[in-house]
């Protein structure tokens, strides 16, 4: 399947999320904090922490949010912020609130940055994803299209933004099979996206052993400033984590006792984790999912 962005085409100009306002948590670096609530016309999508790192050439975009609105406020701020143009889009992984503002930035011709793994996970993916957003979105979701990347990850990439190195990093199957992270190394500020959640209930949809594993490096990293992929916190590096480690660490031993124990997968989702219950928003949206994914990969140990 061809990496190149298709042509796009919209009607007139989208209504714009309420309230896109980005903070500068670094020096260069900005983000813009997505809402909680479930995607709807009311938020477009606003759903996933998005923002940018300006150097002194160009401008690196870290998600471009869940529909072309989402991204055309993202590149609005930018242009609040520099006109240096913006030369790369990082895709942290395949999931939709993540990427469907991609759209809105093909007019700057950047390199659309992902995972080596992402391409088969979107074309997999694509077409429930669009599907889903029209159901979601109504009439909102008018121009928010694929746009394929134009430049793979398979480990680690730097990144010279004009006085600044930017790393991108491939992990190994965690949150999904494609995640990447971007770490400002001026700043020592650390892009996560959805390997890290913050108050919002953590997702597997690739594996809890390796979600744990790769959080284990992470911890390991010098960091000063970090972003997740949902929520914010004001906690120390690498404190913030502690929260969804032991979130999956019950998930984790509490399935696999269910497994010993003989129950069912059915028994296990009505069972496990749910001390966890009130620690997190939409835990009714994704724990149940949480625990299916983890029984079916743990089984097999």
């Amino acid at each position: 399947m061809a990496l190149f962005p298709a042509a796009h085409s919209w009607a007139g100009e989208p209504r714009l999320p309420a309230n896109f306002d980005v903070s500068e948590i670094a020096p260069g670096n900005y983000v813009h904090y997505g809402s909680f609530d479930e995607r709807s016309p009311d938020n477009l999508g606003d759903n996933a922490n998005i923002g940018f790192i300006v150097g002194e050439k160009c401008v690196l975009a870290v998600d471009a949010g869940g529909s072309l609105a989402v991204g055309r406020a993202l590149r609005q701020a930018i242009r609040r912020i520099t006109p240096l143009p913006v030369c790369y889009i990082v895709l942290t992984h395949v999931h939709p609130d993540h990427f469907f503002g991609a759209a809105a930035f093909l007019d700057d011709h950047p390199q659309f940055i992902a995972h080596d793994n992402y391409p088969a996970q979107l074309a997999a993916r694509s077409r429930s994803y669009l599907n889903s957003l029209q159901r979601d979105l109504g009439a909102a979701a008018a121009g928010s299209e694929i746009v394929w990347p134009t430049l793979l990850v398979g480990q680690r990439m730097e990144l010279d933004l004009g006085g600044r190195t930017v790393v991108v990093q491939a992990w190994p199957p965690a949150h999904t099979d494609d995640d990447l992270t971007v770490f400002d190394a001026a700043t020592r500020t650390l892009w996560l996206s959805d390997l890290l959640f913050v108050g919002h209930t953590p997702v597997i949809d690739g594996t809890i052993t390796g979600f744990l594993a790769v959080m284990k490096d992470l911890r390991a990293m010098a960091v000063d400033h970090y972003v997740p992929g949902h929520g914010r916190s004001d906690l120390p590096w690498p404190k913030a984590l502690d929260a969804q480690q032991r979130y999956l660490t019950v998930i984790l031993n509490e399935t696999r006792a269910a497994i010993r124990n003989r129950r069912t997968i059915q028994q296990a989702t009505d069972e496990v984790g749910l001390s966890e219950a009130g620690n997190w928003a939409a835990f009714d949206l994704f724990h149940r999912r949480n625990v299916t994914a983890a029984y079916a990969e743990l089984e097999w140990e």
